[in-house]
């Protein structure tokens, strides 16, 4: 096979929109770069490195995301990339793009409220029902299928829902 010399801007793209088609394991309508744990992609003496952030330290998710990544890279002939893990600056939801938080409300999950809209962790104000959109609704339990994920019941329709925990 041959292949096509790369300057380090087009070998950094090819990398990045390869490690963006990523999904997560835990909530897979949505790709790495949509939660924003994709953080960076640089290159260094023609070597990529790409650096994540978990959304939380102890994210289970993590060593299969990397996994992943190194064989999203492969296939597109780039072998032999660095991922590591940054934990600093800590994750947040406001890394999350807005095409992810719809496509979390279309999968069923309520996205997180932006920071304007939060007061803490635990207990966020109003939570829209991803079902059908009223703000009357509650929470069940503050831990759901995820780490990151509250369960709540919309009161309007009856449905129980995830909350995506906003950090």
């Amino acid at each position: 096979m041959v292949t096509l010399a790369l300057t380090d801007s087009e070998l950094r793209q090819r990398a990045w929109d390869a490690a963006a088609t990523v999904v997560d394991p835990e909530i897979p309508v949505l790709s790495i770069a949509d939660l924003g744990v994709l953080r960076e992609v640089s290159v260094k003496d023609g070597r990529v490195e790409v650096a994540i952030t978990p959304t939380y330290s102890g994210c289970p998710a993590m060593t299969m995301i990397t996994l992943e990544i190194e064989l999203a890279l492969e296939r597109v002939g780039i072998p032999d990339a660095d991922v590591r893990t940054v934990l600093a600056p800590a994750w947040t939801t406001d890394w999350m793009s807005e095409e992810g938080r719809q496509k979390l409300k279309a999968y069923g999950i309520a996205p997180p409220l932006p920071a304007s809209g939060r007061r803490a962790l635990f207990g966020a104000q109003k939570v829209a029902c991803p079902q059908c959109g009223s703000v009357d609704t509650e929470v069940l339990s503050e831990f759901g299928s995820t780490s990151c994920k509250a369960l709540w019941r919309c009161k309007s329709c009856r449905e129980p829902f995830d909350y995506f925990k906003c950090h």
